[in-house]
């Protein structure tokens, strides 16, 4: 039997080919998103751990701590004389203080050099024979003096800095002039992430990002035959165990590693749900294959039964010609998925990200979990066919007698669909009812089942459903377009299998796009409608706070004629943290278009506090309320409300309060924003007085009102275009399973087709009658995909329309009517080989066949 099922798969080479090639997309993803991560991880993994060669024992300091009171308590880092006390130690050769933080390098026309995010500034600490183990000088030294820097070869080369030239670098401050003393290379973690990173001498840098005479880390050295879990026992009791920890080279080297594998191990696990939705759509693909095989050979199958073959051994005989396409498509999925994780990787270096270097790693966890779901999906998807192969009567298939379903079958599946579709739409308005994040899990669920039903129930809505465009058809396109209906419907089962893979793609793409549009509306309402300040300054990338000089320089610069600081904070109402905004009272009302529903925002500048209005519903809050506060210095007060305002979120905080009652609590206020209006209003040339105000500081953007829709359009629209590459596999797989139902489809009504040209239709008839088919069948899979799309975005968009002012569901139109008319155009290339067939059969001889 096996021998006859070999046989058989070799006769069907071409009848099996879209088989494989689902199965192969499917695998290929897989294997590629594990070889990818696998690889990544291993050259993260050894990258870290040769970072800390040579680093027998690490010292990282956390900072001050706060007591009840909110006071401050311990040292700010690891100072001079604790460093001095670990290197008297017997067994310590070396120790090096370490203190790091954000740096911005500029190019020759003021741009920031790398990402913003990545770039890093640190000290550079020679501790043996005058230099630093962390860093190769490629050119000169390094920084000797508090007017030099060194930068890595990477930054150098992209601003065109040599030894000696001026280098202009910024932290969060004004920008300065270094002069740049040396190059080097680095196995650094932001400069192979496509950031840069530049050196300075020690006191400048604990001046920049800590404190004179303090380091965030210490790196021990130590001398040969030295343990460093002995250095470790001798350097604990030095520290101040609450606000440090040290640990071992090799323990710190293993923990970022787990680091490292916990977040590749969340991106693998985003891919492999696109890997299991593309092998999810490809089931009904090889369902449907083997079901016409099995249809199609049932005279032969009848002929193995009366020559003594019993029923188990028939649908072994089905199963292990599944067994042998999961194999082969396994295999060419294992090998095509290496090719993609080496495309993956080439891919994110043109972005300028420096992956670290080495070969791929090809686990034989990933060979095995290739082969397992190739052929553990192939195999799933041919029991049902299988199964039914082994009812077949033998007499009853001898005369051809195919397998519909009975009447039973089918009113059984619809009762079954229309359970499960009930419950379905039950549970995605309970997520609704429950609103934020747990009534997006329920939706979720819900969402999943309802899939479920609309696969059972699609052949009892093929009907009704193609019935209702066939006079259309048949109005437009005459005889062709009534047959293409009729046949659209002959078998419902296979209809629906078809149609199933376009309408849970469209599905995915629909409730993306819908919610990635109303999302980008809301933002852009909120840019357009809340902000009226010229320009937005902040520091590139987000990656911090802006220091108050900022705002201190712009005030006082020509051209300027408003500036309102924003600063991030928070104070605690009873035992719950609260965020609060420190504004400018005289200029926020200029900036931002703030809509009081009660109160004057005037009062802020009397001390008083504005609260949002949701966030005043809930502490019962109105104008003249007294808000019990504490500050971030432990300081208590009674704040009485003097506005409330319709909630601005990712504009303003719950709470806002003027920015001068709020500085005298925090030690350092982190300043995320200082609005800008400028005389004549903005401009190319407004824009410019900013930047030159700033000395064309190159670690500072200068946002303008479209630059700010820009960066949050600019983010959903990348998130969506993801989505759409990564969903495209599914809606691939779905035209194959279009073109394998036509190209069988022709097959059995080859007799048929050959009666219709001998009556009269000629070819190009033929051809369109066909088309048509599959046009009829992409569209009744897309509209339903689409209809639910639309269902399941307006239910997950009710639970975001808490978290955000003005959400407003938006159709996107012009998107859904490109997404039919592709399923349209999908319809018309997958017919094009099974009607070209359909045309070329010859009348006498299709007549013939049996």
């Amino acid at each position: 039997m096996f021998r006859t099922a070999l046989r058989n798969v070799l006769a069907h080479k071409a009848r099996l080919l879209m088989t494989v090639l689902a199965v192969t997309l499917g695998v290929a993803f897989v294997s590629g998103t594990l070889v990818f991560t696998d690889t990544l991880e291993k050259s993260l993994s050894g990258q870290s751990a040769k970072s800390y060669e040579g680093v027998a024992v690490s010292v990282t300091s956390y900072g001050q701590s706060r007591d009840e009171n909110g006071q401050k308590q311990g040292e700010p880092g690891i100072s001079q004389a604790t460093l001095e006390k670990v290197k008297a130690l017997g067994g310590v050769e070396s120790v090096s203080g370490r203190v790091s933080g954000f740096a911005g390098v500029g190019d020759e026309d003021g741009k920031l050099i790398g990402s913003g995010w990545s770039n890093k500034g640190a000290n550079y600490t020679p501790v043996k024979d005058g230099k630093d183990p962390r860093y190769s000088f490629v050119q000169g030294a390094g920084p000797a003096k508090a007017d030099e820097v060194a930068l890595d070869r990477a930054t150098a080369g992209a601003g065109g800095y040599k030894v000696g030239d001026k280098v202009r670098v910024a932290t969060n401050g004004p920008v300065k002039e270094y002069s740049l003393a040396g190059v080097f290379t680095t196995e650094d973690g932001a400069v192979q992430a496509g950031g840069s990173l530049v050196l300075f001498d020690t006191e400048v840098a604990q001046e920049l990002y800590l404190k004179p005479g303090y380091y965030q880390e210490l790196s021990v050295g130590a001398k040969g035959g030295a343990s460093a879990d002995q250095l470790l026992a001798e350097i604990k009791p030095l520290l101040d165990g609450e606000n440090t920890k040290a640990q071992t080279g090799a323990a710190l080297a293993k923990e970022q590693a787990k680091e490292i594998e916990k977040g590749l191990g969340q991106m693998g696990t985003m891919l492999l749900v696109f890997a299991g939705i593309a092998l999810f759509v490809g089931v009904f693909l090889i369902y449907n294959t083997f079901t016409m095989l099995v249809t199609q050979r049932t005279k032969e199958l009848a002929l193995l039964r009366a020559v003594g073959a019993n029923r188990g051994q028939v649908m072994r005989s089905v199963l292990a010609e599944a067994l042998v396409v999961g194999i082969v498509s396994a295999a060419i999925g294992l090998v095509s998925g290496i090719g993609l994780a080496v495309g993956i990787r080439s891919l994110i270096g043109s972005f300028g990200a420096k992956l670290p270097g080495g070969g791929l790693v090809i686990a034989p966890a990933t060979v095995i979990a290739a082969l397992v779901i190739g052929v553990l999906v192939t195999m799933v998807a041919a029991v049902l066919p299988a199964w039914r192969t082994g009812r077949i009567a033998p007499v009853a298939a001898m005369g051809s007698a195919h397998l519909p379903a009975g009447a039973k079958s089918l009113l059984l599946r619809n009762v079954i669909g229309s359970v499960i579709g009930v419950l379905s739409v039950g549970l995605v308005l309970l997520g609704v009812s429950m609103g934020k994040d747990d009534g997006r899990m329920v939706i979720g669920a819900g969402a999943f089942f309802m899939l479920i039903g609309m696969i059972v129930l699609l052949p009892l809505l093929s009907r009704p459903v193609i019935a209702a465009v066939r006079p259309l058809l048949q109005r437009v396109f005459g005889v062709p377009g009534k047959l293409a209906a009729q046949n659209a419907v002959r078998n419902p089962r296979r209809t629906a299998v078809t149609a199933a893979s376009l309408a849970i793609g469209l599905t995915l793409v629909t409730t993306l796009s819908v919610l990635g549009i109303t999302v980008g509306q809301v933002v852009d309402r909120m840019s357009t409608e809340k902000l009226k300040a010229d320009y937005r300054v902040s520091m590139a990338g987000d990656i911090g706070g802006l220091d108050k000089s900022v705002a201190e320089t712009l005030a006082g610069a020509p051209g300027i004629k408003a500036v309102s600081p924003q600063a991030a904070g928070y104070f605690m109402v009873g035992e719950d943290f609260r965020s609060v905004s420190g504004v400018t009272p005289a200029t926020i009302g200029q900036m931002l278009n703030i809509e009081v529903t009660s109160g004057s925002l005037d009062s802020l500048g009397k001390g008083e506090l504005a609260v949002a209005e949701k966030t005043a519903q809930k502490q019962n809050l109105t104008v003249g309320s007294t808000l019990q506060v504490r500050y971030d210095d432990g300081q208590q007060a009674g704040l009485k409300v003097g506005a409330l305002y319709k909630d601005m979120d990712g504009l303003l905080s719950p709470y806002v309060l003027d920015n001068k009652i709020l500085g005298e609590h925090s030690e350092e206020q982190y300043v995320r924003e200082v609005y800008v209006n400028v005389e004549g209003g903005a401009s190319a040339a407004g824009q410019q007085k900013v930047v030159d105000a700033l000395g064309k500081n190159p670690a500072i953007t200068v946002a303008t009102q479209q630059d700010m829709r820009n960066e949050m359009g600019g983010m959903i629209n990348t998130m969506l275009n993801v989505m759409y590459g990564l969903l495209g596999m599914a809606l691939i797989i779905s035209v194959l399973g279009v073109v394998n139902t036509l190209a069988m489809s022709v097959f059995e009504r080859t007799q048929e087709i050959g009666m219709l040209r001998a009556i009269g239709l000629d070819r190009g008839r033929v051809k369109n009658m066909i088309r048509l088919e599959a046009v009829v069948i992409s569209l009744f899979g897309a509209v339903l995909g689409v209809a639910i799309g639309v269902f399941l975005a307006w239910a997950v968009g009710s639970t975001l329309a808490n978290a955000m002012p003005d959400y407003e569901l938006v159709l996107p139109y012009d998107r859904i009517g490109v997404f039919l008319l592709l399923a349209a155009v999908v319809g018309v290339l997958a017919a094009m080989w099974p009607a070209r067939s359909a045309a070329r059969l010859n009348m006498l001889t299709a007549i013939k066949t049996e």
